[in-house]
């Protein structure tokens, strides 16, 4: 299992997004039904394995990747909050996915129909080609935002943000999570002289990232005028919950537009 988890690590670092896509199809397809079983269960494609596949870019981390719709540990956390704590599923509504992700698209165009935009510069799965920082979109557009994993690749997250909070109704909320890399620093920290690649990664954690977020974030995003919640609804799961759901428990960062 450790030299898996190392090869997947390089794959993922090293080989293009768009040709792992392309390849993994056969491989996921193959790996699904070796997994199957009793162990995690997948909210999101409710397929049952003995255990989600490993992920990640400079560690691989065990219990990540669903072999079903590709969902991460981030993704299904998003989809149980929605689920359990927002009406997000109750009824149909106007939803903006910036950057969207294979894993929601079936459950949300499901759930939503023609309500739920997808938006995004290059994904094969925008309904939208925009660029974030100026969105082709009304004032007061959507009652929901889903932002997740974007903010740190782009050039002005104030200006992302501010773009967020524009084309959110008055009493709408933006899901907005961004990565942290420990040790957490205190300020965000970003330099958008860094070009090289194998630099980037040391200082931002990523090869494709342009800045490293400190515990100052929540005070980014209520300077744009959102107001922040901070919601911990997933460090109440025993270990045992976490396991069979796939989740990491971390902090799921709101933004309401007043």
């Amino acid at each position: 299992m450790p030299e898996v988890k190392r090869i997947i690590s390089l794959l993922i670092r090293y080989v293009p997004r768009r040709y792992l896509q392309a390849a993994s199809v056969v491989g996921l397809k193959l790996a699904s039904l070796f997994l199957r079983g009793e162990g995690s269960v997948c909210e999101i494609c409710g397929n049952r394995y003995r255990r989600f596949l490993p992920y990640g870019r400079l560690r691989a981390r065990s219990n990540a990747l669903c072999p079903g719709c590709l969902s991460l540990e981030r993704h299904r956390l998003i989809y149980r909050y929605l689920k359990t704590k927002t009406d997000f599923f109750n009824k149909k509504t106007d939803v903006l996915h910036i950057a969207p992700e294979k894993c929601f698209l079936k459950p949300f165009r499901l759930q939503h129909d023609t309500g739920y935009v997808t938006a995004d510069l290059e994904s094969p799965w925008a309904d939208v080609k925009m660029d974030i920082h100026k969105m082709p979109f009304p004032d007061n557009s959507f009652e929901f935002v889903i932002c997740n994993h974007v903010l740190e690749h782009v050039a002005d997250d104030l200006l992302a943000l501010s773009e967020i909070k524009r084309v959110l109704r008055p009493g709408g909320t933006a899901i907005l999570q961004v990565p942290f890399f420990s040790p957490v620093p205190e300020r965000t920290f970003e330099d958008p002289s860094v070009k090289d690649e194998t630099e980037r990664e040391k200082l931002f954690g990523q090869r494709d990232h342009i800045r490293r977020y400190g515990k100052d974030y929540p005070d980014r995003i209520e300077s744009v005028g959102l107001k922040v919640n901070e919601e911990r609804f997933a460090f109440d799961f025993s270990p045992t919950e976490c396991t069979n759901l796939g989740i990491v428990p971390e902090i799921i960062y709101l933004g309401t537009k007043q």
